[in-house]
């Protein structure tokens, strides 16, 4: 039998996945290990089941006898008894389906329109002059906000904007609120919160009309809606999501311990840098005392320094004339060797005269009879003395003298030059000789 119900416990895990069923509680039993066990009945059937510890602890309602509710489980068999039963993973009151499929459909929707996108969602002021709260005036939540912020920071005034937070017209009365809020323009973050509750406690913060709201307005605002495991339109909209009223109220407040104690650091550090400043002044003024001094020191030293500079400068004077007188003797020793006696200046110029009159004399004697020599030779070679003598030069016809018989052709015209003029001329050679002129 065990390997039996082992077999038919591993057809029903695998061949039937988790599902949804709804039905009413019978035979409910809250066992002392905190383990719930029940059957789920309707008109024509029922099925046991079983909610394990944990799973129960997550319920945010009491199971109770004749409750209508939704359940999403497992199917198996408890091998011990051969039953067939149901583990439960979660439950929910009955109708909650509808409620999670209408928002799931708006957060879709919603999403697309592009409410939820990170680039539209503003910063919160970090020094706020006066907070928002909408809530409901009795709302428990509204104490812890109003708590923490005067815990946090009570000087910021805080400003409510009354609105039931569950009921029929309660999305109504929330989104006139932040309406009236925007149009107030009183505060600079509004802070939209509740108490956790159920899927419909919590179901005016999944309407359109207030997500739109909050969309609309124009200061920074901070969803506190519910616990930390809720999460609601409103959440995904708002500029800020906290997981509690109280976070909202922390979130959107400075903390006075915490400025007070930045301001304290912030003291500690401008007197220690005031400190350092006061020693540097103090020293640097030292090194300008050191350095200042009094003005008949400061007299008394440029008197002293003038008294030395006038004595160099009457050092270099000195040495300056002795330089001068020197040079100044030196010339007129140079000048006096330099001027001339006129006695024998005079007769110096007579002896150079006498010179002057022999030495030109004798070059004129000199070159008288070098001309005579150059006359007679140049006489001499004469060529119009040579043609006096009976001698004529043969010229031919380009003028050129001819100095040999080889230079001459038969019939060829020459001209003679003779000592008291010119006459032409014919050559007339002998044929194969070659005639020599008499001349």
């Amino acid at each position: 039998m065990t390997a039996l119900n082992r077999m038919a416990r591993n057809l029903l895990e695998n061949g039937i996945p988790s599902l949804w069923v709804s039905g009413e509680i019978s035979n409910l039993t809250l066992a002392a290990s905190g383990h719930a066990y029940f059957s789920l009945k309707d008109a024509g059937a029922q099925v046991r089941c079983v909610m394990f510890r944990q799973k129960v602890r997550q319920l945010e309602f009491i199971p109770r006898e004749g409750m209508q509710v939704e359940l999403l489980g497992a199917v198996t068999l408890y091998e011990a008894r051969g039953d067939y039963q149901i583990a439960v993973e979660n439950m929910r009151e009955a109708g909650l389906g509808r409620l999670y499929e209408a928002y799931e459909k708006l957060k879709k929707r919603l999403a697309a329109e592009g409410l939820f996108a990170e680039a539209r969602k503003r910063p919160l002021p970090p020094h706020p002059r006066a907070i928002g709260i909408v809530t409901s005036p009795a709302a428990a939540a509204l104490r812890d906000v109003v708590t923490t912020l005067a815990r946090r920071m009570p000087n910021i005034p805080v400003i409510l904007y009354p609105s039931p937070v569950q009921g029929n017209d309660a999305a109504q009365q929330i989104a006139h609120a932040i309406r009236n809020a925007s149009k107030r323009h009183e505060v600079d973050v509004l802070i939209v919160c509740r108490g956790g509750g159920s899927i419909e406690d919590l179901w005016s913060f999944n309407e359109e009309l207030v997500a739109r709201a909050i969309a609309a307005c124009p200061v920074p605002v901070v969803s506190g809606v519910g616990h930390e495991t809720d999460f609601t339109i409103c959440d995904f909209v708002a500029d800020r999501r906290a997981p509690t009223p109280t976070a909202a109220a922390e979130l959107v407040s400075p903390s006075r311990d915490v400025m007070l104690q930045q301001l304290e650091r912030g003291k500690r550090g401008l007197e220690r840098a005031l400190a350092r400043l006061i020693i540097d002044k103090g020293q640097r003024l030292d090194y300008l005392a050191n350095r200042l001094s009094h003005p008949g020191e400061r007299l008394a030293r440029q008197q002293q320094e003038l008294a030395r500079a006038r004595i160099r400068l009457e050092a270099l004077i000195k040495n300056q004339l002795r330089q001068d007188g020197k040079q100044l003797a030196n010339a007129n020793a140079r000048l006096g060797r330099l001027r001339p006696a006129p006695a024998q200046a005079a007769r110096t110029l007579q002896q150079l005269a006498l010179r002057l009159a022999r030495a030109s004399e004798h070059m004129q004697t000199s070159r008288s009879m070098s001309l005579l020599r150059l006359e007679t030779a140049l006489s001499a070679m004469n060529p119009e003395a040579v043609l006096a003598r009976g001698y004529a030069i043969v010229q031919n016809a380009q003028g050129k003298a001819i100095k040999s018989p080889a230079e001459l052709s038969n019939r060829e015209l020459v001209v003679l030059q003779l000592a008291e003029g010119k006459v032409n001329a014919e050559i007339s050679l002998p044929h194969g000789t070659q005639t020599q002129l008499p001349f």
